[in-house]
């Protein structure tokens, strides 16, 4: 039976509206691309000079709404120098939804909306964001890079009396960014992320102003804690976690479990035995399937191959120990840079077959950083290593998620009892209060 008129007009102005839901959020050359139409017929389409066909729907809700689905509606999460949402994921897994996002990058914000849609607010720069215009949230998320903090001049202005909150000590860096956005929306809880040589940074100066920040000046209880990576996936990865409560808590990092399994590169790499799943939305990008292989691209040229073993030479007679990671699959590797797009220096995979190593595939890089296949990598090579080497190891974040969810329910909780016992208790606050009591204990 034919579509009726109504419902093909119907399906018609869907696709009209979509495209420019998708246009409110991307260029006109970016949503060409997604769809591998040219940019003048999505102007066509936009501006109604020409109908969208229904045929396009389904691409367009995915684009829409991602590739990567937020089931759980526990508490509401701002994703800040969100990156390609390593930090995002881990809380979903435990429940977070995002309301809101920031990442200034155009390659990494592709990956970003590729897989979360465009269902939430996403900002650019942060530093040019007024914080009221970023919605409440239970949770602020950051993974915010460590830039110096300039010191000079507190100690006078102290002597001139003048205030030296944390507006004049981290003015000019990006954690200020973060820290307005938690003195303006006053969330339950906060997750931090950085470098381990933050605590060390300045001779521990520079961590010193962030505790002094966020327990002095904005009032919360914080904690902190390196983490290795290898934990979770094989690869060699310290980073800091400052978990932060707007509460006091008895919250405590011996919580913490780590798998039984301890992961090697084995269980992240390519199956050349005829069992490496095929990927549609990756086909033969990475690994050629008909000859149960990776791609010979990945293989170190002779040139670059020889240019690795004489530097390593070279360092190792002057008593250095820079050079090359061979690595095999029952190892694990050293930590994945944004530079390894250069030359993949120090994770290089011994291969059986052939005088040279290769590098990892971007998927193989996506899944020493714990992300799923089901993940989509809609950019360049040379940029989704920038985009792995950058993020965080998404199991690793899912682990302190999930300790801090109950903590973090707990203070939301609180938090909703007290608005309710600041208004006139009426029959409908009282019976709500009621059910949320009820509801708390089973």
């Amino acid at each position: 039976m034919s579509k009726s008129k109504e419902s093909m007009t119907s399906e018609v102005d869907e696709a009209r509206e979509l495209v420019l839901k998708l246009r409110s959020c991307m260029t006109r050359r970016q949503l060409a691309e997604s769809l591998k139409m040219s940019s003048a017929t999505i102007e066509r389409w936009e501006n109604g000079k020409a109908p969208c066909r229904p045929a396009f729907i389904p691409a367009l809700r995915e684009l829409y709404d991602g590739t990567s689905h937020e089931d759980g509606r526990d508490f509401r999460t701002i994703d800040l120098f969100a990156g390609i949402g390593g930090i995002r994921r881990g809380f979903a897994q435990n429940g977070g939804y995002a309301v809101f996002s920031s990442e200034w990058n155009e390659f990494s914000t592709r990956t970003y909306r590729t897989n979360y849609g465009f269902r939430e607010e996403m900002a650019g720069d942060i530093t040019q964001i007024d914080a009221e215009e970023v919605p409440d949230a239970d949770v602020v998320l950051a993974g915010f890079p460590c830039q110096p903090f300039s010191l000079a001049g507190v100690s006078k202005k102290r002597s001139l009396g003048r205030e030296t909150g944390f507006r004049d000590k981290t003015q000019g860096t990006l954690f200020f960014d973060v820290a307005r956005i938690i003195a303006a929306k006053r969330p339950a809880a906060f997750l931090l992320e950085n470098v381990k040589n933050l605590t060390s940074h300045d001779k521990g100066r520079t961590f010193q102003v962030i505790l002094d920040t966020l327990q002095n000046e904005l009032g919360y209880e914080v904690h902190w804690k390196v983490i290795d990576g290898q934990n979770f996936v094989p690869q060699h990865r310290e980073r800091i976690y400052i978990a932060g409560f707007r509460s006091p808590t008895d919250f405590t990092w011996d919580d913490l479990r780590f798998p039984d399994h301890k992961p090697v590169l084995a269980d992240i790499l390519h199956k050349t035995d005829g069992t490496e799943p095929y990927l549609p939305w990756d086909g033969d990008r990475f690994f050629d399937f008909e000859n149960n292989k990776v791609q010979d691209k990945y293989t170190l040229t002779p040139r670059l191959w020889q240019y690795l073993q004489d530097y390593k030479k070279k360092h190792e007679a002057l008593g250095h120990g820079f050079g090359y990671g061979l690595v095999t699959p029952d190892m694990i590797s050293r930590t994945l840079s944004a530079r390894y797009h250069k030359d993949g220096s120090e994770i290089l995979i011994a291969q059986l077959e052939g005088p040279r190593p290769r590098r990892l595939t971007p998927r193989e890089c996506a899944r020493l950083m714990g992300y799923p296949d089901d993940f989509r990598i809609p950019v360049s090579d040379t940029q989704a290593y920038r985009q792995f080497g950058n993020s965080v190891v998404v199991p690793a974040i899912a682990e302190v998620a999930r300790i801090m969810k109950p903590h973090i329910l707990r203070i939301m909780q609180e938090g909703d009892m007290a608005s309710i016992a600041s208004k006139p208790l009426t029959a409908e606050a009282i019976q709500q209060a009621r059910q949320s009591a009820v509801a708390g204990s089973s």
